[in-house]
């Protein structure tokens, strides 16, 4: 086994820091270390947790980050924060509400920044959750950028996928509409002390009354004022009889093709350099070349 592998075995932080920082600047040492750990998967519960902007979703991470491992449970935490459409750069702040944890050898925060993935992910967030996996983490949590009705990578990726939602922010009518609402496998109407929860909570049911899922399972609604630390250990309860049921197991050929076939589209789009694209964009804004004939050459170099 490779050194920095029997390391992160082990339970050495910073190697496993060190191989984050691989995988997310797509170094070479990254896929061997990668292989070199994959037998070891399969094992943590991959907990996504998605939402609107400001609806809590840091807060209850954090929350069931304490109750997990209150339980004594290790706890590895994958925030996604969005980069600059402008800069790229990205302010990775969803860690400032978790520093309760910083000291905890048990909890391991990794903030992430999309670099101009859509989906509400980072594209490397894949291999993250395979690298803390394998680290022995019991539970993987993933937080993704407050994200919209069709961005639902996370389903992708996650074993259980909580949306949290929030009274007075729309969230009603939106209830009705497709996208990330046919995600979910638990729901949790955040701020629940606030007016229009219980209001939120019938336009949910009335939206789960006409929605039947192929395997059968009916999401629950779990009330939570994430702040207070109310509604988080039935969160989890929720989280866990859903991952019981060996469902997603089911399923697991499904979602291993997807992932897949983000890797895939990943690795074709690392071969071709930014100033290519720029190029590109420029011939086809200009006029120069119509988009097919760029596609096409840039599949032959592929």
């Amino acid at each position: 086994m490779l050194e920095v592998a029997e390391k992160i075995v082990a339970g050495d932080r910073r190697a496993l820091a060190r191989a984050a920082t691989w995988i997310e600047n797509r170094r070479p040492e990254a896929e061997a270390l990668l292989r070199e750990l994959f037998p070891r998967t399969g094992h943590a519960m991959i907990l996504g947790v998605t939402g609107a902007p400001g609806a809590g979703k840091s807060t209850l991470c954090d929350q069931i980050a304490q109750v997990l491992r209150a339980e004594g449970k290790t706890v590895g935490v994958l925030a996604v924060d969005p980069s600059s459409p402008y800069t790229g750069g990205a302010i990775l702040g969803d860690r400032i509400r978790m520093q309760q944890h910083h000291a905890d050898p048990g909890v391991f925060i990794r903030s992430m920044a999309t670099r101009g993935c859509l989906g509400g992910l980072a594209a490397a967030t894949t291999e993250m959750t395979m690298l803390l996996d394998a680290a022995g983490f019991d539970v993987v949590l993933v937080e993704t950028v407050g994200v919209g009705q069709d961005e639902v990578e996370i389903a992708r990726l996650a074993d259980v996928t909580i949306v949290v939602l929030v009274p007075g922010m729309g969230d009603d009518v939106q209830a009705i509409k497709a996208g990330i609402m046919e995600i979910a496998d638990v729901f949790v109407i955040n701020k629940a002390d606030l007016p229009g929860a219980e209001k939120l909570e019938r336009e949910l049911t009335n939206y789960l009354t006409l929605s039947h899922r192929p395997d059968g399972w009916s999401p629950p609604i779990v009330h939570a004022v994430a702040n207070e630390g109310k509604g988080i250990v039935e969160t989890i309860a929720a989280a866990r009889e859903y991952h019981a049921r060996g469902s997603s197991r089911a399923r697991a050929a499904e979602i291993w093709a997807l992932r897949l076939r983000e890797m895939l589209r990943e690795r074709l789009l690392e071969r071709l350099p930014a100033a290519e694209f720029a190029e590109g964009g420029r011939d086809v804004a200009e006029r120069r070349r119509d988009p097919y004939s760029v596609l096409h050459e840039w599949l032959e170099k592929i």
